[in-house]
Order: C-alpha cells, then structure tokens, then sequence
C-alpha cells in the first residue's frame, strides 16, 4: 500500500464546477533541498503548491486533497486549453534543478514517483499523453522536470507515453507538435527545446533534426 504522509498547504482552492481531472504534470522543486522546498509549498505568502511532494529519498508528503485545485502550473496551455491548475494533479519531485546543480533523480525516487502515479491514474481517467512535464505546459517559462528524469522508465511502468520507435514525418515541426499538444505561438525553437527536454533528452538544442522529427511524429501519432 502506497504510504504517504500529511502536510497540508494552504494554497489552494475549489476546482471549478464540472472540472474533471484529466492531467498530470510532473514538476521538479528547483531548491537546495527538499525541506526548504516543502516549507514553501506550505507558506501561505508564497501562495504555490502542489498535490504531492516527492523527497529523494522516495518519501511521499500530501499537501493538497486531490479534489481541490492546487497552484503549480502557473500560465499554462496544452491541447488548447489553458490555465490548467483546475484539470491537472501536480507531483513536485525533490532535485535542486537548473539554478542549484541539477542532477540524475535517485531510483528509489523514481520508483515512488511511479507508485504515486499509478495511484493516481487508477482514481482519475488521465490518458498517457497527458502525463506532462511542466516544461511541456510552460515551455517560455520552465525547465522541469528536465532532460535527466526518467521518462523511459515511468512509461514502462505504464505511466505517460514514450513511443518504442521513430515514425516519418507528414507535417513540419510546428504542425507536429501542435498535434501532440503544444501551443503553436511561441519561437519554434523554444518549443522544439521543451519537446526535446521530454522526448530526446539526449539532444536539448532546440533544434528540429531528422530525428528530432522522426520522435515528434512518433508522440503525435502514438
């Protein structure tokens, strides 16, 4: 059984009426440390949270009842639509990021984190391509969870989409990734960065290659 512990925040509010959760976004803390992280979720003036906080050490901290609207996204957009903290369940996962030495999320982590999320998915009808980096829905705005995270791994698990090969393209990159979800009015080259950051981590460029194209095209169709 999934063990989780309380620590409610106070930032948070109703969902709106006839919201139905179909999102999950993926976030990492970007703080020197989990505890300093957590303490900010949770201050009232800093007025952000999340629905779950991952440590690295793969303990698992409540902060907001999943049926309330937690403040974790910010500007957001996918598939059209925006502001998206009223659809989606946040995970925050401990790791001091871009700013404070980013680095590789530990196994026993990423093994909660899939746990978590398996939970999650089993309670709310959120199909596998909504199982979003916040990079993914803030793409001017935000690198996380960023190209170490293991998104191979958790779509193994059976958690978000992660295509088994590369497919030709029909389109060009703002088409295609328009298809797969992102919001067509930002530089492509920010936009092939975020994709990059979640489906080729292993060239984050922001550059539209042959295979970077071959993998959007893989993601849309899948």
């Amino acid at each position: 059984m999934l063990s989780v512990t309380d620590r409610p925040s106070p930032n948070h509010d109703p969902r709106p009426e006839g919201a139905a959760v179909d999102m999950l976004i993926l976030h990492y803390t970007g703080m020197r440390s989990g505890a300093e992280a957590l303490a900010r979720l949770r201050d009232p003036e800093a007025g952000v949270s999340s629905h779950y906080l991952v440590e690295e050490d793969g303990r698992i901290f409540r902060l907001v009842e999943e049926g309330r609207r937690a403040r974790h996204a910010g500007v957001s957009h996918w598939g059209g639509r925006s502001a998206l903290n009223a659809v989606s369940i946040g995970i925050e996962i401990v790791n001091p990021g871009h700013e404070w030495g980013y680095r590789p999320f530990p196994a026993l982590q990423m093994a909660a984190v899939a746990e978590l999320c398996l939970d999650i998915l089993a309670r709310h009808p959120i199909p596998a391509r909504h199982v979003l980096a916040h990079s993914d829905v803030a793409p001017d705005r935000k690198e996380d969870p960023g190209e170490l995270f293991d998104w191979p791994g958790l779509a193994k698990c059976g958690v978000g989409l992660w295509p088994e090969r590369d497919a030709e393209p029909d389109a060009d990159a703002l088409t295609l990734l328009g298809r797969i979800g992102y919001r067509t009015d930002l530089p492509l080259p920010v936009l092939v960065t975020a994709f990059q950051r979640h489906w080729r981590p292993e060239r984050v460029d922001g550059i539209a290659d042959a295979v970077t194209l071959a993998r959007m095209a893989a993601v849309a169709g899948a």
